[in-house]
């Protein structure tokens, strides 16, 4: 890990953005990098798999919360709503992880080769400690980036070997449904794409049901299961989500935001970004940008 945590480290710190991200040429791969601890980050995750290498911190979906550190891995298996807390960051001692979104088609395709095992773990989201084969395998693929010209012939087989020892080890009972194309993570997930395609347009559970392949009862039933929110709550948090990242990114008003996701009320809008966030839009925003600018 103290390898990992040196090329994390040498490429957030170059690459980092305002937020912390640091993308990288390889799909789905980027470093995240805080000097302090922060506040509550409200996000709707996608299939993931993230490697902490150094601070601690806590993600919450609905009622439960998973606290990890240097050393874990979160794994999340569905688009859930989390709410997650950097809780041990500075800097001398930044906060760094790797994410990796997960590849559901090369899932599909490994799960297919490798021999059959039981699934018993269908919690979307848990964390376990970081298998030294994952570790070392995300250690290479980072290490392509100093490597230009090998970079497009070894991403993909380096992307691939990630994703194998990924469910070979710890967190592969939890990874194995994503690989089956009939189950109720995969239906779900289709489901979901269609809602964050169209968030700020109205869609009929009806809709969202023939995506997922179900009927709308079983469907209301199975997506709330997976997500921990009924399909209008969870288009409400997409909504939401985008309107804060409009506001902070591109500056622009809370009534414009609202109408640009979807709402026709802005009052309606403002009550449901409070009880969200815990601020009506305006201040959140505000009191954001203060806490940046302090950083």
């Amino acid at each position: 890990m103290t390898m990992l945590l040196e090329a994390v480290r040498r490429h957030a710190d170059a690459h980092a953005d305002p937020l912390g991200f640091a993308p990288t040429p390889i799909p789905g791969l980027f470093a995240v990098r805080a000097t302090a601890p922060s506040g509550l980050l409200h996000d709707v995750y996608r299939p993931l798999v993230c490697l902490l290498v150094q601070g601690s911190k806590q993600v919450t979906m609905g009622t439960q919360a998973f606290a990890f550190a240097a050393g874990d891995s979160l794994l999340v298996t569905a688009d859930v709503p989390t709410v997650s807390q950097i809780t041990r960051a500075s800097l001398a001692a930044p906060y760094y992880s790797l994410v990796l979104e997960l590849d559901l088609a090369l899932i599909a395709e490994l799960t297919a080769e490798m021999k059959p095992a039981l699934v018993s773990d269908t919690a979307p989201v848990r964390v376990d400690t970081t298998d030294g084969e994952v570790a070392d395998a995300a250690l290479r693929l980072l290490r392509l980036l100093d490597r230009p010209h090998a970079l497009p012939v070894l991403q993909a087989q380096l992307r691939r070997e990630m994703h194998y020892w990924l469910l070979a080890g710890r967190h592969g009972p939890a990874i194995r449904r994503l690989g089956w194309p009939d189950s109720h993570a995969r239906r779900i997930a289709r489901a979901v794409a269609v809602l964050r395609e169209t968030f700020a347009e109205p869609v009929t559970v009806e809709r969202l049901a023939a995506a997922a392949g179900m009927s709308p009862s079983s469907f209301h039933h199975h997506f709330k299961a997976i997500t921990s929110l009924s399909p209008l709550q969870f288009q409400e948090q997409l909504r939401l989500i985008e309107a804060k990242r409009l506001m902070l990114s591109e500056g622009i008003s809370a009534a414009h935001a609202a109408f640009s996701v979807g709402y026709e009320s802005v009052p309606q809008f403002t009550r449901e970004y409070a009880r969200l966030f815990g601020l009506p839009p305006v201040r959140d925003t505000h009191v954001a940008r203060e806490s940046a600018r302090a950083a």
